[in-house]
């Protein structure tokens, strides 16, 4: 007889068994990480005490930058503004280049410079989230082979639980194997689409990353065009830009001019403007008829063959030009892309004064990254409108809008964020499953199948326990490092990174029960007794959601710690009659 052919079941049940087994821990760092990133600006909020809360309005505290540059950096040829926003309280300058992610912090009611501690911030669990701290290429490989895997497990799971809505009303606590069956098979249904959503989504991101054919093609190989940073590039913008229709009014970025990128434009492509007898993004703006554009470029007409950089200095005026009036700007600037997160100034003090708003990213489902406009510094007159995306950039930045959650407010990030802590508890209920399964029979296996399955064991809790107790271990390390230590940031990260390893050692060295349940309680401990230290060590009380949610948190990992300690139910002994029926 012919061995019997394993079902199309049989086979995708053992593909999900084991790509989820293999990429499992790497998954559940994905999505804890993931998870806190949903609100990175508020943990970093937390970590920077020393930013102090304020009821200013975007206008009043950009005055108050603006006085501070003006005092400080008035001969610069570039200012830049970081302003608060709904999330995040913190006024940031810096002159010069513009800086991401840098700059001065201010005091926003006095203007007065801020200490401000160095700390990894909410930040490190958003780039973790995508290159678990590896180089970034490397890391972005990583997360893309663990996302391909988690795609698989989910359609093999969806194809090998016939009753799939069944499953999602049975759960039989204390049953051991058949309890976390049913969380695995609960927590997986109940946000199902939540699961197919954020994985696809997370592989769009990156999608010229992991498949470049199509900008090789396009740009004969020349990656530096095509493709680079961020997935918008300038030669791929440029295709773009011959895909418009004919008559469609140019937009800056897109066009000829390449002195603005997504955060303004260099102080090198404004003095090129300049030496031309051009003020900076006018190029960009031709799409708008106006009088006075008109005017001014006839003005350059004139003087634009024989003039040089030197010559248009010097006829400048010593006396500054004041900014235009910031309020209807930025009204303005929130009427068309909403929320606003930062300015550049360009010329600040001169006649060619440029001014650029940015939106805070994400401000509608799709992903506002690279959109700006711009304004004459002097009039405040419009000079270019937000760029407007075609067909295949607007479903990429949907596709990324979902991913980050930026749009909704705070009911759709606290959303994400249940519906991430479904997904980690479906990852973790599924690694743990693996090993109950097969814990009273993996010693038939031979010597190195009980070896491997002893070392699951162990890596189950370091992954799952122990990664929650590394995280809780940044925020405390963040409390009790010394302020003035150097590359305190680098140190709270090498916390993170010793508390994880010691809790593998932790793993293997104890029995793996009580190894699951001291970590747990410890983590427990840890988010409960966070508002005591916060009170104790900084006495401020302006993050109190956070603290609560990690009382929250709190609670649940030491609920689940103390049902690890509770010995097993015995079943009452089953009737003879009941017995005898199941048997036939």
């Amino acid at each position: 007889m012919k061995p019997k052919s394993k079902t199309i079941t049989q086979s995708l049940s053992w593909l999900h068994t084991w790509s989820g087994l293999i990429f499992g821990w790497l998954l559940f760092a994905i999505f804890l990480t993931g998870t806190l990133a949903v609100f990175d600006r508020e943990i970093d909020g937390w970590m920077r005490p020393e930013i102090p809360a304020h009821s200013l309005d975007q206008v009043e505290a950009a005055q108050v930058a603006i006085d501070y540059l003006q005092t400080h950096h008035g001969d610069a040829t570039a200012w830049n503004i970081g302003l608060p926003t709904e999330r995040s309280p913190s006024l940031t300058v810096s002159a010069g280049e513009q800086r991401r992610g840098g700059g001065q912090q201010l005091d926003p009611h006095s203007g007065e410079p801020l200490d401000v501690r160095e700390t990894a911030g909410g930040n490190f669990f958003f780039r973790f989230h995508y290159t678990l701290n590896l180089p970034r290429n490397i890391g972005i490989w990583v997360v893309g082979l663990a996302a391909m895997a988690m795609l698989v497990a989910l359609i093999s799971g969806i194809v090998i639980h016939k009753k799939f809505f069944k499953e999602f009303f049975t759960f039989r606590p204390a049953k051991g194997q058949r309890s976390w069956l049913d969380a695995h098979n609960a927590t997986g249904v109940l946000v199902l689409p939540f699961h197919l959503m954020i994985t696809y989504t997370g592989l769009v991101i990156f999608y010229l990353v992991y498949m470049p054919a199509a900008v090789d093609a396009l740009f004969d190989g020349n990656r530096d065009e095509g493709f680079g940073r961020g997935g918008n590039r300038g030669g791929a913008q440029q295709v773009a830009q011959q895909e418009r229709p004919r008559g469609a009014a140019d937009q800056p970025g897109e066009n000829a001019e390449r002195g603005f990128n997504r955060g303004g434009p260099s102080v090198a492509d404004t003095g090129r403007a300049s030496s031309q007898g051009v003020p900076p993004g006018e190029q960009g703006a031709r799409g708008f008829s106006r009088p006075e554009q008109s005017a001014e470029r006839g003005e350059r007409g004139s003087n634009r063959a024989g003039q040089s950089a030197g010559q248009l200095d010097s006829a400048m005026p010593s006396e500054r030009v004041p900014l235009t009036a910031l309020g209807p700007l930025l009204a303005e600037a929130e009427r068309l892309m909403g929320e606003v997160s930062g300015l550049s100034i360009q010329n600040p003090g001169r006649s060619d004064a440029r001014i650029e708003a940015r939106p805070v990213l994400g401000n509608i489902i799709e992903l506002t990254k690279g959109r700006s406009m711009q304004f004459d510094g002097v009039s405040g007159v419009v000079l270019r409108q937000p760029a407007e995306s075609n067909a295949s950039q607007l479903t990429q930045k949907v596709m990324a809008g979902l991913h980050f959650a930026q749009f909704g407010g705070y009911p759709m990030r606290w959303l994400y964020f249940l519906c991430s802590l479904a997904s980690c508890a479906m990852i973790a209920t599924g690694v743990v499953l693996f090993t109950v399964k097969r814990r009273r029979r993996h010693d038939a296996e031979g010597a190195v199948g009980a070896l491997l399955y002893h070392a699951a064991e162990r890596l189950n809790v370091a992954v799952v326990a122990g990664l929650a107790l590394a995280c809780v271990s940044l925020l405390w390390a963040n409390r009790l490092l010394p302020v003035e230590l150097e590359l305190r940031g680098n140190w709270e990260v090498r916390v993170f990174f010793l508390v994880w390893l010691a809790t593998l050692g932790h793993a293997i060295v104890r029995p793996w029960l009580k190894a699951w349940r001291e970590q747990l309680v410890l983590a427990a401990l840890l988010c409960l007794a966070l508002p005591l230290l916060n009170l104790l060590v900084e006495n401020r009380g302006e993050h109190a959601w956070l603290e609560v949610t990690s009382v929250g948190i709190g609670l649940l990992l030491g609920w689940t710690g103390w049902k690890l300690g509770q010995p097993p139910k015995e079943r009452p002994p089953r009737r003879a009659g009941k017995a005898l029926a199941e048997a036939v």
